[in-house]
């Protein structure tokens, strides 16, 4: 049966990789969680990811994904997809930490190619390094899906700009030192910049943003009061920027889906445990035909929405346009994990429905997936545009 819950991954370039990825997850980053008594759910700050960040570079997992040039491997995305993917099916709470999503490399990787090698040097190789964080401020209050609805402008002031908005679901924004910001060019309708703000400026006050329903505590609201910024620290072409973020969330679209995948994966392992030790009035609750049927759809599924995330990222790999199929994962998977954690659910009954439960808290968290990087129906949309224009 080449089907599994756990991959084997023998064969694979990856595979010493996944072994100590695995390894980690289990082991020391476990102990280090329960060591300071951590759950889904519990406030911390960054002094409780620095060392995450450190430990994770040192093993070569941080910033794995970049460039040898810049202390990676130089993985491809289908490669990147399946260390995603293990990290989430580990359960780990500081899992986003591991390979660079929370404000590291994995949220900064994107802009490399834009930045100049004094950016670099400055801001994103100490990135790398764990040694300073960043998050990305595009949304606004009224600017969600529709981005060019935006506020926050950049106002030409001698050989800079000053900015003046407020942006907010900044994920990582509590722990980070600088922000990928996008803004509104003054006088413009249509010429958005990005910049590198640093998040210690004068005029910019970092506050806690609302807590989203998964109860994590890692958004943040950034308020920029004429903030000024040098023209070192415009990202890629002046009026340009909206490329800038707008391609990131079309790549980062499809590679949440594999970070969704692992936590159905171990919403999966959580159900067949479950049921195998669960007693019932006719014995074992895996003995009940409805139970093995229920099983049976929701790991078939899982299989289908993996299938076509990696058929979508080998074609990203081969650099092929990936638009509307980034569309159709980011829906298909969307949908498809809400529902097979929803059934894991109904299968725990009060086990999983009540506050704390580790299924419970998973249930609320790929509910969420439905609307981050756009709304199921935003991703209807972009698949109807390329249909009807293709």
């Amino acid at each position: 049966m080449s089907f599994s819950l756990a991959p084997d991954y023998s064969n694979h370039p990856l595979a010493e990789t996944v072994t100590h990825l695995r390894r980690y997850l289990d082991g020391e980053l476990a102990e280090y969680e329960a060591r300071l008594g951590l759950g889904p759910e519990t406030p911390y700050d960054r002094s409780v990811l620095e060392p995450v960040w450190k430990r994770a570079y040192e093993l070569g997992f941080y910033g794995v994904h970049l460039p040898e040039e810049y202390g990676g491997k130089g993985l491809s995305h289908s490669e990147l997809a399946v260390l995603k993917e293990e990290v989430a099916a580990s359960g780990r709470v500081l899992s986003q930490s591991v390979l660079g999503d929370m404000g590291g490399p994995l949220r900064a990787g994107a802009i490399f190619r834009y930045a100049t090698p004094e950016q670099v040097e400055r801001y994103l190789l100490p990135v790398v390094r764990g040694e300073r964080a960043c998050c990305f401020s595009l949304t606004e209050t009224d600017a969600g899906s529709n981005v060019r609805a935006m506020t926050t402008t950049a106002t030409p002031d001698g050989d800079g700009w000053r900015i003046a908005g407020r942006k907010v679901f900044s994920s990582a924004g509590p722990f980070a030192d600088f922000s990928v910001l996008i803004a509104r060019m003054a006088g413009t309708e249509e010429a958005y910049s990005a910049f590198l703000v640093d998040l210690d400026s004068p005029g910019v006050r970092v506050l806690p943003g609302e807590t989203p329903m998964s109860g994590q505590h890692i958004e943040a609201d950034i308020e920029l009061t004429n903030v000024r910024v040098e023209r070192s620290q415009l990202l890629g072409e002046e009026g340009r920027g909206l490329r800038i973020g707008l391609g990131r969330v079309t790549t980062n679209r499809l590679l949440h889906c594999p970070s969704v995948l692992g936590q159905v994966r171990r919403v999966l392992t959580l159900t067949l445990d479950f049921v195998s030790s669960r007693q019932v009035a006719a014995g074992l609750m895996s003995g009940l035909q409805s139970v093995q049927h229920t099983l049976a759809e929701m790991t078939t599924d899982y299989y289908a929405a993996r299938s076509m995330t990696y058929d979508a990222l080998a074609a990203l790999d081969r650099g092929e346009d990936i638009m509307p199929e980034a569309f159709m994962c980011k829906l298909f998977v969307a949908q498809k994990a809400f529902s097979i954690v929803d059934m894991a659910l109904q299968l725990h009954g009060k086990a999983g429905m009540v506050h704390g439960a580790e299924i419970e808290w998973i249930w609320r968290k790929v509910r969420m997936f439905r609307m981050l990087t756009g709304s199921d129906e935003i991703q209807k949309n972009g698949i109807a545009k390329a249909l009807l224009q293709g």
